[in-house]
């Protein structure tokens, strides 16, 4: 027969073990044991809103969308359905993709700063170098860079057939080391849409599912004066910029959501007007390459403007943009094929803190409304 001594322990230990339930409550502990009251409140989950991107073109200035895209991919309020990318921007574009689809946007972050380090350390094995007073200068050009002036000189001269009779292009093992394209033939996770120009034609080829290939994106990124034409599929093709910067199209018939964030990099105003020649020349290819962004903006001004007046039959496209006009604008036309890492950070920089900017700003608009005034910025 239990002893009064062991009978008041039982008590305590009783009474302890109650008060140490009671200080458990809201510990992960107590969480299992409550799971499924109702009483219980519950975390919600963030809202996630669905958007596209598009991105333009630009060489090296695509390091900004690189900054653009790893800071909205740090939002686990968004979520990304397609992106359609042109020249950089398409390669941008399938290493966004892979990431994305391999392992989500951590993956997609890490994939897209391997890639742009890897551009960087094939660029340093390469012939145009900024030189010591380039990188005084700190704006990243190679206005000082003898290699620069050669090339641009001999360019306007003689084809890449002469220059560079093999074809070689450092471009492509860079892409073969970083995404596994026969992967993406299969991946539905994003749409990704890749534009091009076809040589014979003038026909904007937008390439997608099962046509992705290495070769679909050095085609969307063939500069004419520095790469031969890239042949896919028994069709040739040049830099998509001539014919889409990027296309919107794509996005508005093949993807759910009606918002598009478009990540420019060519800017569509530029501070005084040029009067050297590499100027002249660079403003004369940002003209042409915006041209066919700002018809489309025109098109979807105009159905959007149908739409307001009762008109249910077309999709309304929420426009949204992140650009550095102010940045790019005054950038010359040597930056865009310099490699340094140093210039590439610092546009990546820029492209971090622009979309920051954007997301304070403007997430409360994503899937409610277009937060860039297309006629303001774009007719």
């Amino acid at each position: 027969m239990p002893t009064k001594n062991a009978s008041g322990r039982k008590r305590a230990a009783r009474a302890s073990a109650s008060a140490e339930t009671k200080k458990e409550t809201g510990s992960p502990r107590s969480a299992a044991a409550t799971a499924g009251r109702s009483d219980v409140p519950t975390q919600a989950a963030p809202v996630r809103k669905k958007i596209s991107l598009a991105f333009q073109g630009g060489g090296s200035h695509g390091a900004f969308t690189w900054g653009v895209v790893d800071r909205l991919l740090e939002d686990e309020r968004i979520e990304i359905e397609g992106i359609v990318g042109t020249s950089a921007g398409a390669m941008n574009a399938a290493v966004t993709a892979y990431g994305l689809s391999k392992g989500g946007p951590a993956r997609a972050r890490q994939e897209l700063a391997n890639f742009w380090k890897r551009i960087s350390d094939a660029g340093r094995k390469g012939p145009l170098q900024p030189s010591w007073l380039d990188k005084m200068m700190g704006n990243g050009s190679l206005e000082f860079s003898p290699m620069w002036h050669m090339l641009d000189m001999v360019s306007r001269l003689m084809s890449p057939y002469q220059l560079n009779p093999f074809d070689l292009n450092p471009l492509r093992d860079v892409l073969l080391e970083v995404v596994d394209f026969e992967f993406m033939k299969h991946q539905n996770k994003v749409k990704l849409f890749l534009c091009a120009t076809n040589v014979l034609t003038g026909r904007v080829k937008v390439f997608s599912h099962n046509d992705l290939s290495v070769n679909a994106v050095l085609a969307s990124g063939c500069l004419p004066f520095l790469f031969k034409a890239v042949e896919v599929n028994g069709e040739h093709y040049w830099d998509g910029g001539y014919m889409g910067n990027p296309p919107l199209f794509p996005l508005i018939y093949e993807c759910e959501s009606r918002d598009i964030l478009i990540v420019q990099i060519n800017p569509i105003n530029i501070p005084e007007v040029p009067t050297e020649a590499p100027a002249i020349f660079d403003r004369i290819n940002t003209l042409s390459f915006n041209s066919s962004l700002m018809r489309e903006m025109r098109v979807i001004q105009f159905v959007s403007q149908l739409v307001d007046q009762g008109d249910h039959r077309h999709k309304r496209v929420l426009i949204h943009t992140v650009d550095a006009e102010d940045v790019m604008g005054r950038m010359t036309v040597s930056s865009k094929l310099n490699p340094d890492w140093d210039h590439l950070l610092r546009l990546y920089g820029i492209g971090r803190e622009r979309a920051d900017a954007f997301l304070r700003m403007h997430f409360d608009d994503l899937n409610v409304r277009s937060s860039t005034d297309i006629a303001a910025k774009f007719l």
